[in-house]
């Protein structure tokens, strides 16, 4: 790392004073209010705290912070690693990362999607792992092809390495204009967004597995991977097999796994070494962890879109009671209609309970889907209800963060 100029050195650590002091008095993390006070003092503060780093810029509809997670662990055989643990995942919150550990030589940074271009312009970065899109949030980040259309000019002509998941048509799209691309197929469940080819919006048909994928109308297809998720293995480009054992659950971490796994190697770091990193994360930001309190143990899961609940679902215990709490504050989107995209039928026969600011229209949904259900007050309520042992937790952004905040922000 080359010394900062002094102005920046000074916003930087006016910056990290300021997260310290948000951290002391409960306010939060610190992760954005610490950068916003850098960049007040030095508006290039990003550019010359990324300068002589390595880095990897992570950027998904969902996903981002796990994988983000597992790169950072994998990398950490190699030295200090500079990441936003927390996912603050715009400008401020790269700042604030940055500048937390300013002599790492490696830095992982989880970007939120409309933001890559704009973050992937001041840092330089070299790598960028791009996983899946979606709709999500659509009063503030728009249709999803205009995000992917935005990745493709953003990389064009720049010497930038990208990892991208080849079995989502919009990645690939997005992806294919980089100098470098390796391609991992590391899977999609989730589908209804990409029907249409977005180079010319023809059909795209799929083969009877829905892994290949090619447009009826024009040349556009799904590239031949380099990394291939089949099952609880990774393989590699030269044709081994690894197994993943690794602690988080569920298929979307196992594809997670397997982009961190391409993107550590374009570092030059064996699976061999990274594999045993990535099998020490348990948990991610409060995703996944296990609180208890009065004789209940509630597993703590994030679903912000159709796409993460139908994660979620495949991770859920369907012999367990669930609580379900959906807020529809700014992080999450105002507009609550995405609800009708996720299929809720699943959780019949399950004890339901409902919790959060929007419960009556997650309520009503739940009744079209023919679940019963219970609606609550409050997610205190919800979990009184809830038999003593064990049950699940599912809730979108502001939610869960509410729920972290009731259990001392579990990480």
């Amino acid at each position: 790392m080359s010394q900062l100029p002094l102005r920046a050195q000074l916003a930087s650590a006016l910056g990290r004073t300021a997260a310290t002091l948000s951290r002391a008095t409960g306010r939060g993390d610190g992760s954005v209010i610490g950068g916003r006070v850098g960049l007040m003092l030095e508006p290039d503060l990003l550019r010359k705290l990324a300068a002589d780093r390595k880095l990897v810029l992570v950027s998904a509809t969902n996903g981002k912070t796990t994988t983000t997670r597992l790169i950072t662990s994998a990398l950490q055989e190699l030295g200090e690693v500079a990441t936003n643990a927390f996912g603050a995942n715009m400008p401020a919150g790269h700042v604030s990362a940055l500048a937390s550990a300013k002599d790492a030589p490696y830095g992982v940074l989880e970007v939120d999607e409309k933001y890559l271009p704009e973050v992937l312009d001041t840092t330089q970065a070299g790598i960028v792992c791009l996983m899946n899109l979606s709709r999500d949030q659509m009063d503030r980040a728009g249709e999803i092809w205009q995000l992917a259309q935005k990745w493709r000019r953003a990389l064009s002509g720049k010497p930038v390495h990208v990892i991208a998941n080849c079995d989502d048509p919009l990645v690939t799209w997005g992806a294919s204009t980089a100098a470098q691309v390796t391609w991992v197929a590391g899977g999609q469940r989730w589908r209804e967004d990409s029907w249409c080819c977005p180079e010319c919006g023809g059909p795209l048909d799929r083969s009877a597995s829905g892994a290949a994928w090619a447009c009826r109308e024009c040349p556009f297809r799904r590239p031949e991977p380099s990394w291939v998720l089949d099952g609880e293995d990774v393989i590699d480009p030269r044709g081994a097999r690894w197994r993943l054992d690794i602690q988080l659950p569920g298929e979307a971490n196992r594809s997670n796994a397997a982009m961190a796994l391409a993107v550590t190697e374009a570092f030059w770091l064996d699976p061999a070494r990274a594999l045993p990193r990535l099998r020490m994360v348990t948990s991610v930001a409060g995703r996944y962890t296990m609180v208890e309190r009065d004789g209940r143990a509630l597993r703590l899961l994030l679903a912000k879109n159709p796409a993460g609940w139908l994660e979620a679902f495949d991770v859920a215990d369907p012999a367990l009671p669930i609580i379900l709490s959906v807020n529809a504050q700014g992080p999450d989107g105002r507009d609550t209609s995405w609800l009708w995209d996720v299929d809720y039928r699943v959780l019949a026969g399950r004890p339901v309970l409902v919790a959060g600011e929007r419960r009556l229209d997650l309520a009503l949904r739940l009744a079209v889907a023919g679940v019963p259900f219970q609606v609550c007050d409050s997610f205190q309520q919800a979990m009184a209800l809830v038999p003593p042992g064990r049950a699940d937790v599912i809730a979108n952004y502001t939610a869960f963060q509410q729920i972290r905040a009731e259990f001392g922000r579990a990480i």
